[in-house]
């Protein structure tokens, strides 16, 4: 129940009304009526609706006219008290404690399904997120994108889409050879040989010296007779499979998941070259040329030689140049590799495409969003977010990197910390393209100013609640509390009234959410949400008549523990769409 689509669409039969009575035109589309907001001032009311306004230059009306006839249709309904009009046509609308109440019976009634919305209509959406490379293990940075992307998903599956959860696996090009040259130098060391420093250029981390260990106990000496090409390979394979099993654990540390693991090696080492067949299907648009770029910024001019590649007319698509395809030994470029993923992920068929990046891959959206559009001629829906950067503190001081690592903050040193929930909240508190401090201290305080503790404490308050009435109100009927059953009549305190307004928003945020692809919209909410409860929670400390649980009151304790239940349903069910745990009791 989306309370205010149900207003809306009571508010077009209205309209209707006022067409057959002759006092609007016939033919009078209502099109532009839409679903009522919230006032400004709560004052005004519950609800506000510009339909006067949206009608009035196809009617060949005055707003206002149109406004004052629709208020006396709006007040006949028996769930509005007020049906006001205000400035030049607006009307603000104030409803009946009971239809508050048919809002509580709905989220007890649907239970998880509370929420859940049907705007997706079914269609397919790919979203790809994470794809760190295999070349070490996940670290923070890694992080944000990893719950965005997973948070999103969910999001978009609460909305009625089809969700795809990918992971672009870069097995392939000079980062992962380089990895295997490392591999190897710890593969010596652990033969007891002298390596020295590792050179620049490699990977230093200690997360190496295990496959090197690995690799000495299966192969011993025998790699280092094996030509060079042949004993990198066989060190970058063992490196690769064992940083993607951590990655792998490291996600589902996180809860995060992934439905498809795709190999960039795989685009060329099948029975099809998948880069090859997208650059024919480019050319055959008549977008691939032969030709020199301007030297990259940054290369040095004595180094850089003029040289004919491959290149693909990405300015046509608004890109600032053209990018190469193959160098000038018919070799692929790391671009390549996208651009054949992306045809692969084409050929799939979504209806929707989105690619979580980097903040370091900004600068890399242009070329990618081009070739998009010239395999999909223009008709894919592509969106790329980006998550910004991540600092982590402990008590306002950043923290030192992991030596096991290198040089960063390893993901999992964070989650064994302060725990999944606190990490998945916390990098969505903020809007995924500003940055975020992630202090490890803060996360971990009990205190308003810690909001995943803050919600996830409104949700064990409920819970208590409900023990307690159980427990302490002979013959108290929890089943029929579960079931929305109780008289809710005595629900009319202005508190119980916020706080039910605020579940009933709910349905309408998932929708909005979505539609912006915007998770820490429910973060927000879930705060204002738990806000709410202990607001009411605290008036009943000061005001004992208003406490949830009346002992000597069974019936003002069964509408009031229904309440309780519900709101503790709807954080449930907001915690489910970010991905982290509700709990019963805490600690």
């Amino acid at each position: 129940m989306n309370v205010f689509a149900e207003v809306g669409q009571r508010i077009v039969a209205a309209l209707e009304s006022l067409k057959a009575e002759g006092k609007l035109p016939a033919d009078l589309p209502l099109d532009a009526v839409q679903v009522p907001e919230e006032p400004r001032d709560p004052k005004h009311g519950d609800m506000a609706t510009n339909a006067a306004l949206a009608l009035a230059k196809a009617a060949k009306m005055k707003p206002r006219d149109i406004a004052d006839m629709l208020a006396v249709q709006l007040q006949a309904d028996p769930d509005v008290t007020k049906a006001e009009v205000a400035g030049p046509g607006f009307i603000n609308l104030t409803f009946a404690p009971g239809f508050w109440h048919g809002v509580i019976r709905t989220i007890l009634a649907n239970s998880d399904s509370y929420g859940r919305s049907t705007i997706g209509k079914g269609e397919t959406v790919d979203i790809e997120y994470v794809s760190a490379n295999p070349t070490g293990p996940m670290h923070i940075g890694h992080c944000r994108g990893a719950v965005f992307g997973d948070a999103l998903a969910n999001l978009l599956d609460h909305a009625g889409y089809k969700v795809t959860r990918e992971y672009y696996i870069n097995d392939a090009g000079a980062q992962v050879d380089k990895l295997g040259a490392s591999a190897y130098l710890r593969y010596l060391e652990a033969l007891g040989e002298t390596i020295g420093e590792i050179p620049a250029g490699l990977y230093p981390g200690d997360y190496l010296k295990p496959i090197g260990a690995a690799l000495a106990k299966q192969h011993g000496q025998a790699l280092k007779s094996k030509p060079e090409a042949e004993r990198i390979a066989i060190c970058r394979k063992a490196a690769i499979d064992t940083n993607l099993a951590e990655i792998k654990e490291d996600l589902a540390q996180l809860g995060v998941r992934h439905d498809v693991f795709f190999s960039e090696a795989s685009l060329t080492s099948g029975p099809r070259d998948k880069i090859a067949e997208a650059i024919v299907r480019l050319d055959a648009r008549g977008l691939i040329f032969k030709g020199a770029l301007p030297r990259p910024k940054g290369h040095d001019e004595d180094e850089w030689e003029e040289r004919e590649q491959t290149l693909f007319r990405s300015t046509a698509f608004g890109d600032d140049m053209d990018r190469a395809l193959q160098k000038s030994d018919n070799s692929y470029t790391y671009f390549a590799g996208d651009v054949g993923y992306h045809h692969d992920k084409l050929e799939r068929g979504f209806d929707h495409y989105i690619n979580v990046l980097g903040a370091d891959h900004v600068g890399y959206i242009p070329r990618v969003k081009a070739v998009v559009s010239a395999l999909s001629d223009g008709k894919a829906s592509y969106a790329t977010p980006v998550c910004q950067l991540v600092k982590v503190l402990r008590d306002g001081v950043p923290i030192m990197m992991s030596k096991r690592a290198g040089l960063f903050v390893a993901l999992r040193d964070v989650v064994d910390e302060v725990g999944s929930d606190a990490v998945r909240f916390m990098m969505l508190t903020r809007k995924n393209d500003s940055a975020i401090d992630f202090d490890l201290k803060k996360v971990l305080e009990q205190s308003k100013d810690n909001p995943v503790f803050y919600v996830q404490y409104a949700h064990a308050r409920a819970a208590s609640a409900l023990r307690k009435a159980e427990a302490e109100i002979p013959g108290f009927d929890m089943a029929a509390v579960r079931a929305g059953r109780c008289d809710l009549g005595a629900l009319t305190d202005p508190g119980e009234i916020e706080l039910i307004r605020q579940l009933a928003k709910l349905p309408r945020l998932i929708e909005a959410a979505a539609r912006e692809r915007e998770p820490h919209r429910v973060t927000y909410y879930l705060y204002d949400l738990a806000s709410n409860f202990h607001q009411q929670w605290n008036r009943g400390n000061d005001s004992p008549h208003l406490r949830f649980i009346q002992p000597d009151d069974v019936a003002m304790s069964g509408a009031r523990a229904t309440l309780v239940a519900a709101t503790k349903q709807v954080i449930s069910s907001g915690l489910g769409v970010l991905g982290v745990h509700a709990p019963e009791e805490l600690r």
